[in-house]
């Protein structure tokens, strides 16, 4: 009676093992989040043609761009990384997974007795006693198996948890593509400025020291005073001292660009010293602010939090009752064909319960719902930095347009007032001073429409990567699927 009372308990347990604790993980809608239907600076934005997203810089029309782009997605190091932590991550699933199948174990020995005539072995592997006459050998084998029945689904939580990781790490990776790709276009953009500048600054230096010189000349025949003349030289110089700065600027955005491709600086320079003009592409409009729940960081955050609500399930899981069948067979024998005809086996169903722990096991699951609601905090705040970032961009593409329209008529009048003035000076109509502040607003001018039309492409980048493109048509990188090898720097002979 005893047994079948015993049996009854490990069936109606077994039965529980379809259900699970802890509470189902749900995706939150758009509307639970606080996301808008559109956003509300995209009505300043000038209609434009579709953009494609997951390759947003060929709408730039640049080649070179193009190049370093797909270059940085194929050998970029972070990436590499992000690839390395996803497989890391996809083997997890099948650890988690491998507690769902039984184990099992084998063993097995030969044992040699030599003068032994006349004796018995008792063999304490399965409790019999073996007669031997001589020289013996003795053959044991045997295996053990066990499994833990998922009553409660703690197993099952675990592997969603393992799952929702997994879709987390696999979202790092896009996001780490994403941010490659916007880093390399934004110090694209700021090498070209750079270039820009500097032949601006180079153009307005050789037109200074045509001045110096005229104003020399002048000083020579005694119509102007040196006073004139040192006023040239000073505005000459303060340009000539903007040189540098800016080819430290350069330097600074090429090494960067080299780096994000995985290369040593310097490894794009031949690419980039031919000067071109700032690339510019159409921005992305018409987009529903929903689309925000595309970019990667906004996924990873989504996908954290799944994987924290399933652990409260295993959390859980340690305060019920856990059942678990074990097992063993094993013999031994003189003859090698009889062991297995004389083994003995086992089989053992138990069950065990938390009794008494002191509230660690609920501390657990408080804490691992405080973990939770964390992760539900983290989820939110990235939604609204995700629409902030596109307000933001569209924001600054907008103002960006307008700013260089008027920056545009402010250096074409500059341009003809420097004409004028320079040749009323000539001809002793007006004092050098007159034109030492039109050369300083020709070339302030100038520079400030290069800038401009920086920041206007600055502003394109921002909003393509804030709307979460780029990742889209990126290779799968190796490392993430690479396995059985071990990449390692070739030995300098050297030890800490």
């Amino acid at each position: 009676m005893t047994g079948r009372i015993a049996l009854s308990f490990v069936l109606v347990m077994a039965g529980l093992g379809g259900c699970a604790v802890g509470p189902n993980y749900r995706t939150a809608s758009p509307a639970a989040l606080g996301v808008p239907d559109r956003f509300k600076s995209e009505a300043k934005a000038t209609p434009t043609a579709p953009v494609d997203l997951a390759r947003w810089w060929t709408g730039f029309n640049d080649p070179v761009l193009t190049g370093l782009v797909e270059r940085s997605l194929a050998q970029n190091l972070d990436i590499d990384a992000a690839g390395a932590r996803l497989r890391q991550a996809r083997a997890s699933i099948a650890s988690a997974r491998s507690a769902q199948l039984p184990t099992l174990n084998g063993s097995g020995s030969i044992g040699r007795s030599i003068g032994n005539s006349g004796r018995s072995i008792f063999d304490p592997t399965t409790g019999t006693t073996i007669s031997t006459g001589g020289d013996t050998t003795v053959y044991r084998a045997g295996f053990d198996a066990a499994y833990e029945v998922d009553v409660f689904g703690g197993i099952r939580r675990s592997v969603e948890a393992a799952r929702a990781d997994t879709g987390a790490a696999l979202a790092n990776l896009q996001s780490a593509q994403q941010t490659v790709v916007s880093e390399v276009g934004l110090n694209y953009v700021s090498a070209r400025l750079a270039q820009n500048r500097l032949r601006i600054a180079r153009d307005n230096l050789r037109t200074q020291d045509e001045t110096v010189e005229i104003v020399g000349w002048r000083v020579q025949a005694g119509l102007v005073s040196s006073l004139d003349l040192e006023q040239a030289r000073q505005l000459r110089a303060q340009t000539a001292a903007t040189i540098p700065t800016l080819e430290n600027n350069y330097a600074t955005a090429a090494n960067r660009i080299a780096v994000l491709l995985g290369e040593a600086p310097g490894a794009v320079d031949a690419l980039l010293t031919p000067e071109r003009i700032i690339p510019l592409a159409p921005p992305a409009t018409d987009i529903p602010a929903a689309v925000i729940q595309r970019r990667p960081d906004v996924a990873s955050a989504e996908r954290s939090l799944a994987a924290e609500t399933a652990r409260i399930g295993v959390q859980e899981a340690e305060l019920y009752p856990a059942l678990r069948l074990t097992g063993s067979f094993a013999g031994s024998d003189t003859n090698l064909s009889d062991v297995v005809s004389g083994a003995l086996g086992n089989l053992l169903a138990s069950v065990s319960a938390p009794i008494f722990q002191g509230g660690r096991l609920r501390a657990a699951v408080e804490g691992q719902r405080a973990s939770t609601d964390a992760a539900l905090a983290n989820y939110r705040q990235t939604v609204l930095t995700a629409l902030e970032d596109v307000e933001n961009a569209l924001t600054a593409l907008d103002t960006s347009e307008r700013r260089e329209r008027e920056i545009v008529i402010a250096e074409t009048a500059a341009r003809n007032a420097a004409i004028y003035a320079r040749s009323q000076y000539r001809a002793g109509l007006i004092d050098f001073q007159t034109v030492l502040d039109s050369e300083r607003t020709l070339l302030s001018s100038q520079d400030s429409r290069a800038t401009a039309r920086a920041d206007r492409a600055t502003a394109t980048v921002q909003l393509y990567k804030a709307l979460g493109g780029g990742w889209q048509s990126a290779p799968l990188p190796a490392s993430a699927t690479r396995s059985g090898t071990i990449a390692v720097l070739p030995d300098s002979g050297t030890r800490p």
